[in-house]
């Protein structure tokens, strides 16, 4: 999508995008843009409401933003807008930008214009979005500079574009090979560095719970490590480090799953947050370091696949019993945060995960589950995700919760057997692994990382997590 800003719309003919702040319904003075005027009786700016006139040679809709609209609500509307009124657009389209915009409604305002290109038709003869076409050229009327607001919201929609695509592409496209490749091509053409560690130089390594989640497929396991590093480095730049889950499928392995297999393409969409974050912190140039991994694995079902009563030994050499080996996600990131921990020595960690189905059963839909050990963080994750509506709520992390991990027979076992606190419990085997690290934390979004909304009829992506992590680096 490119943009040219204009002051005004004197020759312009096509589709016009008007957004309204709320009046009220019985108004007198009626909404009114260059003429053309529209009565509060039919519309008054509420919030996700529209009204569509023709006159003057163009098509004008009218959007309403209510009385006042936060960061997510700004995206949704537009994106609501490019992907429903697709048919009304012109070749040529004009956004008025109200004044009172700030910085941040503009980009979000272009973030989510630019979402509702997303078609998840990924396999239908489907026409191209309007927006799409290399000839587009959406035209900006304001009277101030936003070029830096428009260029962020377009690569945080290019970042989030790429990822809905990853986790909605079905398990037989994306393999772990698949994102090996996604990463690589996403590094070249973005500025950071990739290495991928296979089944043989894995198993060199000693990825050993890693590697045993992935023993019942056919596909290989990719260990992916990504470095992303600023163009002037020096004492004072931040290094942070980021692990997401990149269970491409997940079976339950022999442990199967009795229910909700369907939707278990979404398993690595932590993972895919993890690539999000970092094709945008690359894209945006920001004066940090990053080192990310994600381990990517299938957990399938075969007579190689690992057992329940197992004990295997991770990265670091502790000793884990398997008690369920649906209990898998937990098993990679344990590598994954052990081997960025010993190798790379960032002074913050996030590691992010669909990891529990608790997470789900405590905030349903709304929010991720945030443990850390770091106030600090918490507070800077929250807000960051308060800011842009990727919500966190925080749970313990008490002592008292280490019993659920304790093993007879190795030194941590990776499910407590119990129906309770599922998601602190997971995050406690988590915490086992960060070698007492000052500055972790893990995110649970099994909640928030696929949903139902009003862009598709099936369950699909939400790119959570890609936006949050670059927002929560940003503001460190």
């Amino acid at each position: 999508m490119k943009t040219i800003t204009i002051k005004n719309l004197d020759t312009f003919t096509g589709t016009i995008l008007i957004p309204v702040f709320e009046t009220y319904s019985k108004s007198l003075v009626p909404i009114e843009f260059q003429g053309v005027s529209v009565n509060s009786k039919v519309f008054y700016g509420k919030k996700d409401t529209h009204y569509l006139v023709e006159k003057y040679d163009s098509t004008h809709i009218f959007i309403g933003l209510g009385k006042e609209s936060d960061y997510k609500s700004l995206k949704t509307i537009f994106r609501r807008i490019s992907s429903k009124q697709k048919e009304s657009f012109c070749s040529n389209i004009a956004l008025v930008l109200p004044e009172q915009f700030t910085a941040e409604q503009v980009e979000a305002t272009i973030s989510g214009l630019h979402l509702g290109t997303y078609d998840l038709g990924h396999f239908k003869k489907t026409e191209i979005h309007p927006f799409l076409k290399e000839s587009f050229e959406l035209l900006l009327m304001t009277k101030k500079d936003y070029s830096e607001s428009v260029a962020k919201g377009l690569k945080i929609a290019d970042a989030q574009l790429e990822i809905l695509r990853l986790v909605d592409l079905p398990p037989n496209k994306v393999t772990p090979k698949y994102l090996s490749n996604w990463a690589n091509e996403s590094g070249k053409k973005f500025g950071f560095e990739v290495e991928v560690l296979g089944y043989e130089a894995s198993k060199t390594a000693g990825l050993g719970a890693f590697l045993a989640v992935g023993k019942g497929s056919e596909n290989e396991p990719q260990f992916v490590i990504m470095n992303y590093s600023p163009k002037n480095v020096d004492a004072k730049t931040k290094h942070i480090g980021l692990v997401g889950k990149g269970i491409t499928f997940d079976t339950g392995g022999l442990n199967i799953k009795t229910s909700g297999m369907l939707h278990m393409k979404c398993d690595m969409a932590g993972g895919a947050a993890v690539f999000g974050a970092m094709q945008l912190i690359a894209d945006l140039k920001l004066p940090v370091k990053v080192t990310a991994i994600v381990p990517c694995a299938e957990n399938a079902v075969d007579a190689k696949s690992f057992l329940p009563s197992d004990v295997i030994h991770s990265y670091n050499g502790t000793s884990i019993e398997i008690i369920d080996t649906d209990a898998e996600g937990r098993l990679v990131l344990a590598d994954g945060i052990s081997y960025l921990i010993k190798n790379f020595k960032p002074e913050y960690i996030v590691d992010i995960a669909t990891l529990t189905g608790s997470a789900v059963g405590t905030f349903g839909y709304e929010c991720a589950a945030l443990f850390t050990n770091n106030e600090a963080i918490s507070k800077k994750l929250q807000e960051s995700g308060d800011a842009i509506g990727e919500r966190l709520w925080q749970l313990p992390l008490w002592e008292c919760y280490k019993s659920d991990i304790e093993s007879d027979i190795a030194d941590v076992k990776n499910y407590s057997g119990k129906p309770v606190a599922g998601a602190i419990s997971a995050a406690k085997f988590l915490e086992y692994f960060t070698e007492n690290h000052k500055a972790w934390a893990h995110l649970d979004i099994a909640g928030v990382a696929f949903g139902d909304d009003e862009f598709a009829k099936s369950k699909h992506a939400t790119a959570y997590g890609v936006h949050l992590l670059t927002k929560f680096i940003e503001n460190l």
